[in-house]
C-alpha cells in the first residue's frame, strides 16, 4: 500500500493509554501503510479539521485508534465529506469493541495492524437517524451510525457507563442490570418500510447495521453491513423478572427465539413515543430524542475488512 494514511488517535481511549499504544505500533503501521499523517483528537470537533488537512495532502485512507465512539465520530465526519472518498479502518482499543468484534479484528494492537494490512476496502452501509434532539431543546438533529442505534433502556445504560470512573470488562453488564432494575418500558409505535410493525410498551428497539452492542451482546445475529437493510430487534415490555432472565440469552443470540422479541428487516424505520422522549444509544454515544426516523445509506463508505 503506497498511499498516505491519516492516523487519528483518541488520547482518552484505553484508559488514557492509546497514545502509548500508537507509539508501540507506529513503525509497524509505517511498514504496512507507508507515510503516516498523525492527528490527536482532544474533542470530537477536532476531527473535521484533520480531515481537511488530510484532503489537502491527498490522503485516501483513515485509520482510527480508539473505541466505537471514536469510529462513530470519524465516520460522521466522513459522511459529511463524501467527496473525500477515504477508506476507513480501525484499531480497537476502547471498552466495547463491538464493531471490531463483528469484523473479527484482533484485540491485540500489533495483530490488528497485520489484519488491516491484509484487509480489503469493501463497501459498507451506514445508518442515518433523524430526530428531535431533546438535549438541545427539541431541535432537529441528524447522526450517522456504523454499528447499532437503539432507543429505550440502552440510552440510560450509556449514561451509567459514561459516568463510571473506571471501565472494566463488566462495566456494561453492571450498568445494564442496574438500569433494568429501575427502567419503566415506554409505549411506542414503530413503522418499518411504511407498514406498522409494533405498538405497545417496549424495553428496547435496536436498529442494527452490525451485530453486537453493549460489549458483546449479540443483539442482531443475522445482521450484515452490506445488505442494504437494517435488522430491527424490538424487546416488548414485560415483568422485570422476565427481562432480567431474558438478558442472559442476548450474549448467545438465543433471545431472537423468544415470543416477546420481535424481528424484521427494513430500510426505513419510524418511531414515535407516547410517553415522551426516548433514551438513545448511537454506537455507544448517548442521546435523548423524539420522533425518530432511521434510513439506510447503502455502500456509503469503504471499510477495511476481511473478505472471508
Amino acid at each position: 500500500m503506497n498511499k498516505k494514511t491519516l492516523i487519528i488517535v483518541n488520547p482518552h481511549a484505553a484508559g488514557g493509554h492509546s497514545w502509548e499504544i500508537f507509539k508501540q505500533i507506529e513503525s509497524k503501521l509505517e511498514k504496512a501503510f507507508g507515510q503516516l499523517m498523525v492527528a490527536v483528537t482532544q474533542k470530537p470537533d477536532d476531527v473535521p479539521q484533520h480531515l481537511n488537512a488530510a484532503a489537502k495532502a491527498n490522503v485516501k485512507r483513515l485509520i482510527v485508534i480508539g473505541g466505537d465512539g471514536t469510529s462513530h465520530v470519524a465516520l460522521n465526519a466522513l459522511a459529511n465529506r463524501p467527496e473525500l472518498k477515504m477508506t476507513f479502518g480501525s484499531i480497537p482499543v476502547g471498552t466495547g469493541k463491538d464493531f471490531s468484534r463483528l469484523l473479527h479484528i484482533p484485540s491485540e494492537p500489533e495483530k490488528a495492524v497485520d489484519w488491516l494490512a491484509n484487509a480489503k476496502p469493501l463497501p459498507c452501509d451506514l445508518g442515518k437517524i433523524e430526530y428531535l434532539d431533546m438535549k438541545s431543546g427539541g431541535k432537529p438533529s441528524m447522526r450517522i451510525f456504523h454499528n447499532i442505534a437503539s432507543a429505550g433502556v440502552s440510552g440510560e445504560v450509556d449514561s451509567r457507563v459514561n459516568r463510571a470512573r473506571r471501565r472494566t470488562s463488566l462495566t456494561f453488564l453492571r450498568a445494564t442490570i442496574a438500569t433494568l432494575l429501575k427502567y419503566r418500558p415506554q409505549r411506542i409505535s414503530v413503522r418499518c418500510d411504511e407498514k406498522e410493525f409494533y405498538s405497545g410498551k417496549s424495553y428496547l428497539l435496536a436498529v442494527a447495521n452490525g451485530q453486537y452492542f453493549g460489549r458483546g451482546m449479540w443483539i442482531a445475529p443475522q445482521a450484515a453491513v452490506d445488505d442494504g437493510l437494517f435488522d430491527v430487534v424490538l424487546v416488548e415490555g414485560m415483568p422485570r423478572r422476565r427481562i432480567l432472565l431474558a438478558l442472559g440469552t442476548v450474549f448467545s443470540g438465543k433471545h431472537i427465539r423468544r415470543d416477546d422479541v420481535h424481528l424484521t428487516r427494513a430500510a426505513l424505520i419510524e418511531v414515535h413515543s407516547e410517553d415522551g422522549p426516548l433514551g438513545l444509544d448511537l454506537d455507544g454515544e448517548e442521546g435523548l430524542g423524539q420522533d425518530l426516523r432511521f434510513t439506510i445509506l447503502r455502500s456509503a463508505v469503504n471499510i477495511l475488512r476481511s473478505q472471508g
